[in-house]
Parts: structure tokens; C-alpha cells; sequence
């Protein structure tokens, strides 16, 4: 599915996915990332089932006010205890399918929001 945005602007966003991959600003990623609005990362996350404590710690000092984690093609929820650690530092964790994380995500980015996608693409 392509996605379009409503205003352009410099902020990185979704413009497509499908089966495997995400399409950010027209480029193709198959390997899992974090996607924030000035930023493109690299995830040494590789599946929900290898989800570790450290993975979400490294979204913890990103300077975001929430997390949208994108569990793969189902949504899939992680233990509380891999999560707890980014509500101690008052980050909101949503989780949800990667289709829906890129499609909030582009909306939360619209409105300006402190947001960064964390996406398992496994």
C-alpha cells in the first residue's frame, strides 16, 4: 500500500509497506529500524520473539515523548518488563501491527509530536 501525505514537509514518513518492508521518504528498508521524524536507524532488534530489555532501552534517549512499536504483521504484546523501563522515563509505549505503527506515526509526525517508530521487520 503506498500512503501520501497530506502537507509536505522535511519530516521522515511512510510513503508505503507491504509484506517484509517499509517504504521511508521512497526508500525501501526489510530490516528492522526506528524511524523518528529527523532520523532514519538502524535496530539490532531482529524479532519479537528475541525482543530484549536492552533493544527498548536504546529507545529510552532518543528524546521522544512516545514509542509506537511495530510488532511485525500481528500485533504481539511484549512482556511489562521489557517495556517498564521507558514508562519510568515517562515514555508511552503503543504497540500495535507495523501497518498501523506507520500509518500513526505519520500522524503524529503531521502534528509535530516527539515520536519515533520502532519496527520489527521480520
Amino acid at each position: 500500500m503506498k500512503l501520501h501525505a497530506s502537507v509536505p514537509g522535511a519530516a521522515n514518513t511512510f510513503t508505503g509497506y507491504g509484506e517484509g518492508y517499509v517504504l521511508v521518504n521512497g526508500r525501501r528498508h526489510q530490516s528492522s529500524l526506528i524511524v523518528m521524524a529527523d532520523q532514519v536507524l538502524a535496530w539490532d532488534a531482529v524479532s519479537f520473539e528475541s525482543l530484549t530489555e536492552k533493544n527498548l532501552d536504546d529507545l529510552k534517549d532518543l528524546g521522544v515523548e512516545i514509542v509506537l512499536l511495530g510488532t511485525g504483521p500481528t500485533q504481539r504484546f511484549p512482556h511489562p518488563r521489557l517495556t517498564a523501563r521507558l514508562a519510568r522515563a515517562g515514555i508511552g509505549v503503543e504497540v500495535m501491527d507495523v501497518r498501523a505503527a506507520c500509518r500513526t506515526y505519520n500522524i503524529l509526525v503531521a502534528e509535530e509530536r516527539k515520536v519515533a517508530a520502532a519496527l520489527l521487520l521480520e
